[in-house]
């Protein structure tokens, strides 16, 4: 008989998933929901006091002199006591619920920053950075802020309720039974306003926009340069004056719903004395014993405001934990996106040839193919360009060499091994890349460098900012190359930036090649500057360059032209401009723009 496959267990949401992240300190937790626990229920205590003080009053009247001082002092000094007990059980409630709050908020920041070293590197390109920046400096903060501060009170806020409850029936039940009308019918008219859109929906839909809206502002902000340059505003730029625009549309309507309910909770729990005196008159009217009944009636008058307190705190706690498993729950989106799959048995590349064979890949969500059945060899030791119109697949190519995303039909092969056989940190210490998007780091320009190969001598970074001819302008900084880009006025040209990247490409001394567009942002003295050391530093590597200059991949062993995400034609440039096809047409158009000129009245001309 075959044994049973076990069902996974099905992951936790909503509080539960709160309660599984605090468990992660469960000693703490422990202590802290314990002594939160005897906190709410020493607070009782100074009304239980209060209550006896009463009597004894009450007993005495309207003969004062009678009045057993001593027993009374006694019933002060335990409410003082009760009072104190509160205070210090809610102290180290408090220290113990931090303690576990920082351990926590540590181990998920460190989990979520090695989840997404270990998703795959095209995750990064298609979600924002603005939506994760969020999620990893508010989500996450929120959750330290709930173990730290609400977990606490949602204790207290469930212990203190049957702790009232018992209280207003012990004392006299016909009392309590008219308190809890009042506070029913306050939850009554809160349930009804949490079911009047539907609370989740809602803050699924606040999440969301609060994310666009981080992503927009993100890309504003980048941005400002261009927008300032062109007298543009934030209405002007369409992305983020839409986000606007759909957060308030999501949260002006909702917040004006809870209007009205809202109103009538907070006027009941704070008045429920006007159930409470009904009940008084006609209690008052049928009893016989004036004593007792004078007593309870002004506890309970005496104990009705602190019920509003507790409704309210449960009702703030209520709606705190609503947002933070909003947040929770993007983070859990995050966290469940599959890493990038490891083989089991990894495999090394006998060589530096790269294959695409019937290589065929679409972006995630998208339905148009980036690529189709796309199927050429990259030679070792030879440079192989990728050319071709906007859109056409090159960067897609490139994406897929180191495993950005992983290719939906076909394979690409490194010396005869599928990359995907390869593991992440062999594959990744075979390839060099340089991207148009330039990114470098608010640190020296050594470290900069250096991230291409930590154990890199300084040497050898200098070494290598001179064959990425950045070395001149690096010498020139207040601290050469320990100058930290971006403080006390250090700011690099694009030009500088890219180059900077191409010493850090250099340094990896990687087998294995690509650049993309590595000379755009180069003047013509420094791109045939680079060109030439790019000539030496290549050599015995397997180079992958996409250009739209085509004067840069001229003297390219193979040019791939591409499509529509289709290879159209390859070979050299005699061969492809022989067959008088694509390649031939981009050709001339190139020749062409270059001597394009302005006349003197502004009209362009061609010589």
């Amino acid at each position: 008989m075959k044994q049973q496959e076990a069902v996974p267990a099905k992951p936790k949401t909503g509080m539960a998933r709160l309660m599984e992240l605090a468990a992660t300190k469960k000693p703490l937790i422990v202590a802290a929901v314990v002594l939160s626990a005897l906190a709410s229920i020493a607070s009782f205590i100074p009304h239980i006091a209060i209550y006896y003080i009463v009597r004894e009053i009450m007993g005495a009247y309207p003969d004062f002199g009678g009045l057993d001082l001593q027993r009374t002092l006694d019933f002060g000094w335990i409410a003082f006591g009760g009072i104190i007990l509160n205070v210090l059980l809610y102290f180290f409630a408090l220290m113990c619920s931090h303690l576990a709050a920082f351990g926590t908020l540590y181990e998920l920041k460190v989990n979520f920053a090695s989840h997404l070293a270990k998703v795959p590197l095209g995750f990064h390109v298609l979600v924002g950075s603005g939506k994760l920046r969020k999620i990893m400096d508010e989500n996450i903060e929120k959750i330290e802020g709930f173990i730290a501060h609400q977990l606490p009170d949602i204790v207290a806020s469930l212990v203190a309720p049957a702790v009232m409850f018992i209280i207003l029936l012990a004392v006299d039940w016909r009392f309590g039974l008219a308190t809890m009308l009042g506070i029913v019918i306050a939850f009554a008219v809160q349930i009804k306003g949490y079911g009047n859109e539907g609370a989740k929906t809602m803050m699924d839909r606040y999440q969301t926009a609060l994310e666009d809206m981080n992503n927009a502002a993100v890309e504003y902000i980048r941005g400002i340069t261009v927008v300032k340059a062109f007298k543009q505003t934030v209405y002007s730029l369409h992305r983020m004056h839409d986000s606007i625009k759909e957060y308030t549309k999501m949260v002006i309507p909702f917040t004006l719903s809870w209007e009205n309910y809202m109103s009538a909770f907070t006027t009941i729990v704070n008045n429920i004395y006007l159930f409470l005196i009904p009940a008084g008159i006609w209690i008052g009217m049928h009893t016989t014993d004036y004593e007792i009944f004078t007593a309870t009636f002004i506890f309970y008058l005496i104990f009705v405001p602190s019920i509003a307190t507790i409704m309210m705190k449960i009702m703030y706690v209520t709606t705190g934990g609503m947002q933070i498993v909003g947040g929770v729950e993007r983070m859990d989106e995050i966290l469940h996106t599959p890493p990038l799959p490891q083989p089991e048995s990894p495999k090394t590349a006998a060589g530096h040839d790269i294959v695409f064979d019937h290589v065929s890949f679409s972006y995630p969500d998208q339905e148009a193919a980036a690529l189709s059945g796309v199927s050429f060899r990259a030679e070792e030791n030879q440079i192989t360009a990728l050319v071709g119109p906007s859109g056409g697949g090159k960067s897609t190519i490139a994406h897929l060499i180191p495993r950005f995303f992983d290719v939906k039909e076909g394979s690409i092969r490194i010396g005869d091994t599928d990359v995907r056989h390869m593991k992440t940190d062999y594959l990744m210490e075979k390839v060099s890349f340089v991207f148009q998007d330039v990114f470098l780091f608010k640190q020296g320009i050594l470290d900069n460098i250096r991230l291409g190969n930590q154990s890199a001598t300084e040497e050898e970074v200098i070494a290598a900012a001179k064959a990425a001819q950045c070395h001149e302008f690096v010498e020139k900084l207040p601290y050469k190359c320990n100058t930290v880009i971006g403080t006390k006025g250090v700011h690099l040209s694009g030009g500088e930036q890219q180059r900077i990247a191409i010493a850090r490409a250099i340094v990896k001394n990687a087998p294995i090649i690509v650049l993309d567009e590595a000379t755009a942002f180069s003047d013509p003295e420094n791109e045939y500057l680079i060109q030439r050391a790019f000539e030496k530093l290549m050599r015995g590597k397997t180079v992958i360059m996409i250009a739209h200059r085509l004067s840069t991949i001229r003297s390219a062993n193979k040019i791939v032209v591409m499509d529509k995400g289709r290879l159209v034609e390859q070979g050299s440039h005699d061969e492809l401009m022989a067959r008088r096809g694509k390649y031939f047409d981009m050709w001339n158009m190139y020749t062409k723009t270059l001597d394009w000129k302005m006349d003197r009245k502004g009209d362009e001309a061609y010589v």
